[in-house]
């Protein structure tokens, strides 16, 4: 016996998604395409236009526009290091060396780093830069003298080889660390400003749709790969109306999904000045230090942080303290009352009923006056299906010209799982015929069919190899189709095709215009 025959073979390894995201089925995908689908009418109906920004920008990007501070960026990103700098990274926590043995791993470790890095550079993987070409032109022509170096016995300039290769691997620029988006507001935002989109008619409108990542912890709803929908204004005056009519623009969205129970809260959160937001905060952060020993333990670490975000707190025992806290809207200067009072009564004119949420802030300093969130049925808790509200810093944040912005992003996991909760899932749609061919005469028909069918804008299913009659019909009954087409020899003499009725069972025959005609009916 052949030694190890009897062995079980290991079988391939079964893989599957990463924890936090999911396959989207043909069966769910009928429902996220009525919603992009009405999304884009809706949308461009207002005169939004789609942009597509890239799945991942500089790091620094995110940093700015959405808060270095903030969990999302703090924790929850996802970095694209290269692995080059994953290695210097491990480098630099190597405790300097003492013995002899321990500055040799030194040295074979940053060799390795310098070779890695020749090879990344010569296959475009870091940036082409004169420096770079400089540093690692010079590494090449001296590699074989070094290596010849490293492994002789008793290395006479040990300490100088080590300081060459280690000002080497310092001196590499490897451009701009890069992270997968948590959000789009600030690529949207980085598009305005590189593109010179202000020379464009002011405000510019625009809308996306697509993935995001963020490393949280799963939960319904939520997922580490997940979906938006937005838009954005950018440019022109911060008219209430422009605000007013973004909410319009949303709320009709909401009504033409059929969405049940949504619930619009908005608050003005004024404008990061002494007169105004500043003195407010200030306010607040006194009266909480005033309960401090009531508050948790992220409440009590937000008051020097960030006093607004323990408005946000969910917790129990804290409501009944933050009921009692001051209202920013008494701490708001005149001009921001007066653009908040605009705002409602433009939403008034517009037939758009909400609700005046006191709580609902943000804490950076670039958002500004109108705040709003919206809600819905299904979801538990943490309810909310939709934020916005008006940043107008956030482009001059990124290094464009000072620039009202205004804007909201849709969870679209949680709107989808809101509307599968209240019913508002579209029948699944199989091909609407199904071509039934018996022998190679009616099968060159039967391809005829399927393309005047296609082109005239139904679905239709054509098996590849001829199927028994009973076969054909019992494929098209699992397929759930509407009507079977049958084409045989008689069929295709006659000119006359035979049209079953799966659902009552009804033939007819007819021509290849009458069955056309039929079908649009």
């Amino acid at each position: 016996m052949r030694k190890g025959a009897n062995k079980k073979e290991e079988k391939p390894r079964k893989f599957q998604a990463a924890r936090g995201t999911r396959d989207l089925l043909p069966h769910e995908t009928a429902l996220w395409n009525r919603v992009e689908q009405t999304a884009h009418e809706v949308f461009g109906s207002y005169g939004f236009g789609e942009i597509r920004s890239p799945l991942f920008e500089p790091t620094e990007l995110f940093a700015r526009g959405v808060g270095g501070e903030t969990e999302i960026v703090s924790k929850e990103m996802y970095d694209l290091e290269m692995p080059l700098k994953d290695m210097l990274s491990y480098i630099e926590g190597i405790e300097t060396p003492g013995t002899r043995a321990e500055e040799a791993i030194y040295v074979v470790l940053y060799f390795k780093f310098c070779e890695d890095a020749l090879r990344a550079f010569k296959a475009g993987e870091i940036p082409s830069t004169p420096k770079n070409a400089e540093l690692l032109n010079e590494f090449e022509h001296r590699q074989d003298s070094i290596q010849n170096e490293l492994y002789r016995e008793g290395p006479a300039e040990f300490g100088n080889v080590r300081m060459y290769l280690r000002d080497l691997v310092f001196a590499l620029e490897f451009g701009d660390p890069l992270s997968l988006r948590p959000e789009a507001t600030a690529s949207v935002c980085r598009a305005y400003i590189e593109h010179n989109m202000q020379q464009l008619p002011q405000p510019v409108k625009l809308y996306y749709m697509g993935p995001m990542f963020r490393r949280e912890r799963p939960q319904k709803g939520r997922y580490r790969q997940f979906y938006q929908i937005g838009a954005e204004i950018l440019g022109g005056p911060d008219a209430p109306a422009i605000d007013a009519e973004l909410i319009e623009m949303l709320m009709t969205f909401f009504a033409k999904l059929g969405l049940e129970g949504t619930r619009l809260d908005i608050n003005s959160i004024g404008h990061a000045a002494d007169n105004c937001r500043r003195a407010y905060v200030a306010n607040l952060r006194e009266e909480l230090l005033q309960v401090k020993d009531k508050l948790g333990a992220d409440s009590q670490r937000r008051i020097e942080t960030n006093p607004l975000r323990v408005l946000d707190s969910k917790l129990e025992h804290e409501q009944a303290i933050i009921e009692t806290l001051p209202h920013i809207a008494d701490h708001l200067c005149d001009d921001c009352k007066s653009h908040y009072a605009a705002v409602k009564h433009d939403l008034d004119l517009r037939g758009v009923v909400y609700h005046e949420n006191w709580r609902l802030v943000r804490g950076l300093d670039y958002y500004m006056r109108t705040t709003f969130e919206i809600t819905a049925r299904g979801l538990g808790s943490q309810n909310a299906v939709c934020g916005g509200g008006r940043y107008d810093g956030l482009v001059e944040l990124l290094g464009g010209p000072p620039t009202k912005g205004i804007g909201f992003a849709i969870g679209e996991d949680r709107l989808i799982l809101s509307l599968q909760e209240g019913g508002k899932v579209p029948a699944a749609q199989g091909p609407d015929v199904f071509i039934a061919w018996m022998g190679q005469n009616a099968y060159v028909t039967a391809i005829r069919a399927a393309k005047t069918l296609r082109d005239a804008g139904f679905r239709v299913e054509l098996p590849p190899t001829e199927l028994k009659f009973g076969k054909a019909l019992e494929r098209a009954s699992k397929l759930s189709l509407r009507f079977a087409l049958i084409l045989g020899d008689n069929e295709v003499q006659s000119g006359e095709w035979t049209l079953k009725n799966l659902a009552t069972s009804e033939q007819q025959k007819l021509t290849e215009q009458a069955l056309l005609e039929y079908l649009r009916r």
